[in-house]
């Protein structure tokens, strides 16, 4: 365990050390501003006098919410200075999920970014017993609110800045590793959110043994552009930057991430599969508006990258032929591509989350960008398992990240024992008892196994997802979606399929890509609905479909998982409609029941079926949608082998 146990310990050790580097930057109006790590603390300081004057008590929580700002994440720390506990919310949850967690934390006090986030607390507070106090960062258009329990940032350092010192000294003089740093909510796949508390021991180690792992350093830079909210930015961002004293950029915007991550060129780098799907996308409808020559050009050396790009970067032997022209490939094709997507300068690159597919992840390895694979959750304080520089494959998450410990049950199930493992959920002993033994043992709910040879960790599905078609075969959903999920018109995909005979697919079109090809191919179209319902999109889907099929077909354990039928949605899976979670995963369990009639009608051989959607406008209101799905059948690759079962999945 290192010597500084807490993260307010690094922030003095960093303004003491790194006092004119850089710790936060943020671009506004155009311009990156920038706060050093002795101005940093100094702000810090005086956002927790500034609490302790408005009465925070040690132990209470504090919410905060609001998109990626400097100030934000300097308040959780500053939070933590004052004894408290941060408990950061996803920026575009609705009232009903605000009203949840400020209430299951009995949040004494709200810091929001701005009057949107306010009006959202204001909605609920009501149903907030003890909530004290709303601190807010962006002034705009909050002059004519109700002042007597709200403030400005502004406000609240200026009231910190005549406090005395003592009793923030006293109270950080009181914390150990064992201290509460933050509480994180999981997505909720299954149900209510649960609230995760992790020690100051749990974020420390794990940021010392992570960044220790892939040597991350002080000069680095990353951009904190995902969900506050979430654990992986938490330790990015809070942790690994105050054990490292890197940089931390917060872009002006969410519509300028990617403009401002080419500006800024970050050497450490995470996205979930859905952004590096998304930029790949955007790639490609690229190349389709591009001439005839740069077309070929592009093809061709990214055939050779294939081949070549991922051998160099694990510094394995290539020919002198092959290595020249993948030079003569970076200087036309992949140096402009990288620097495009805002990659040229990342050394360590990762993702998780969701599994990735094996074709996006071989795309950018062989562009020379150094992505790799780590599997983790908000119990492990993100870190179960890393890829090394050297054993880097997509169909594995890596070994042990250093101090975990792995183990695999007898029906499959992953378990893991770490530095990291969460103390406790808040207020739910039961759910504590079944998720973590008396030896500190986790249950991640994923199935997987170990492989002998290598020690690398293969997941296959989330536990509770993986099954068996009606003849005994496995049944793995997202090795299939993942593989739909590969091509750019494709946004999301669900596939259906345990204890049946055959699998079907429902998926969601990319806007984006197929509006583009409409527009190229002069399609007219009013609505999402009517694109996704578009013969001539109906028959990209099934070429795709029957695609990922003959690749399925080739794996002898998940043969079976072909999809036999699919539809293309009338709508998006929305996390506003309760399909998705706000970190994109989608709750399963819920879209069978919701779309039961498309499933029955998938099964039951209809070609198309009249169905009605309630959904969520952004203002609030419900509404429904009608549509006519048509239900379309798929080429399946005969397999003559019987398909083998995993014995974990008896």
């Amino acid at each position: 365990m290192p010597e500084l146990r807490t993260v307010p310990e690094y922030l003095d050790r960093n303004a003491e050390t790194f006092g004119d580097a850089a710790a936060y930057r943020e671009k506004e109006f155009g311009i990156w501003q920038e706060w050093t790590w002795s101005r940093a603390r100094t702000e810090i300081e005086e956002m927790a006098l500034g609490l302790i004057a408005r009465g925070l008590e040690i132990g209470e929580h504090v919410a905060v919410i609001g998109r990626n700002r400097p100030q934000l994440y300097m308040s959780m720390v500053a939070v933590q200075c004052a004894g408290g506990i941060p408990v950061p919310l996803y920026q575009d949850a609705v009232g009903e999920e605000i009203a949840y967690v400020l209430g299951h934390c009995a949040a004494k006090f709200v810091i929001a970014g701005d009057q949107e986030q306010v009006d959202k607390v204001i909605e609920v507070r009501d149903r907030i017993e003890g909530l004290r106090h709303i601190v807010y960062l962006d002034a705009r258009g909050m002059r004519k609110y109700d002042h007597s329990d709200m403030s400005s940032m502004e406000a609240l350092r200026e009231t910190g800045r005549a406090e005395p010192r003592a009793e923030m000294e006293r109270r950080r003089a009181q914390q150990t590793g064992a201290t509460t740093c933050v509480m994180l909510y999981t997505s909720g796949t299954t149900g209510k959110p649960k609230g995760v508390v992790l020690s100051h021991d749990n974020i420390v180690a794990t940021s010392v043994n992570s960044a220790a792992f892939d040597d991350l350093r002080q000069s680095d830079e990353v951009l904190a552009y995902l969900p506050m909210a979430w654990v992986g930015d938490f330790i990015f961002s809070v942790g690994q930057a105050m054990v490292t004293g890197f940089t931390v950029n917060c872009p002006e915007s969410a519509d300028t991430v990617m403009h401002d991550l080419r500006e800024i060129g970050p050497t450490y780098y995470f996205a979930p599969p859905r952004v590096f799907e998304t930029q790949l996308t955007n790639v490609m409808i690229r190349m389709e508006d591009a001439g005839r020559l740069k077309k070929r050009m592009f093809d061709h050396f990214m055939a050779h990258a294939k081949h070549v790009g991922p051998r160099l970067l694990d510094g394995k032997e290539v020919g002198t032929w092959d290595r020249f022209k993948y030079r003569l490939g970076e200087v036309l094709v992949y140096g402009p591509l990288k620097n495009t997507l805002g990659l040229s300068r990342i050394r360590v690159g990762y993702t998780a989350g969701e599994a990735i597919g094996p074709e996006l992840f071989d795309f950018y390895r062989s562009i020379g960008i150094n992505l790799k694979q780590l599997y983790g959750q908000t119990e492990a304080s993100v870190f179960i398992t890393q890829q090394k520089d050297d054993e880097v494959r997509a169909d594995t998450v890596g070994t042990p990240t250093p101090g975990v410990e792995l183990r695999i049950a007898e029906n499959g199930e992953v378990f893991y024992r770490s530095p990291g493992t969460f103390q406790e959920y808040f207020g739910n002993p039961e759910s504590t008892a079944s998720t973590k033994d008396p030896e500190g043992w986790v249950a991640t709910g994923d199935a997987g196994f170990i492989e002998e040879s290598t020690g690398h960790l293969r997941i296959i599905d989330r536990a509770k997802d993986v099954g068996k078609m009606a003849d005994g075969a496995l049944f793995a959903p997202k090795f299939v979606e993942n593989k739909l999920k590969f091509f750019p018109e494709i946004y999301e995909a669900v596939v259906f399929g345990n204890g049946k005979e055959r699998c079907v697919a429902f998926l969601n079109i990319d806007l984006t890509a197929v509006g583009n090809w409409a527009e190229r191919n002069n399609i007219a179209y009013a609505s999402y609905q009517e694109l996704a319902q578009h013969p001539r999109v109906i028959e990209i889907m099934r070429g795709h479909v029957n695609k990922v099929n003959a690749s399925v077909a080739e794996d002898e354990m998940l043969s079976g998982c072909q999809v036999h039928r699919f539809l293309v949605l009338h709508k998006q899976l929305d996390a506003d409609d309760d399909e998705m979670t706000r970190t994109q995963k989608v709750k399963r369990r819920l879209i069978e029941e919701k779309y039961a009639d498309l499933i029955a009608g998938l099964y039951g051989g209809a070609d198309e079926v009249y169905t009605e959607t309630e959904v969520t406008y952004e203002d609030g209101r419900k509404g429904k949608i009608r549509a006519t799905v048509k239900l379309v059948d798929a080429e399946v690759v005969p397999v003559n082998a019987k398909p083998k079962v995993l014995e974990a999945a008896e």
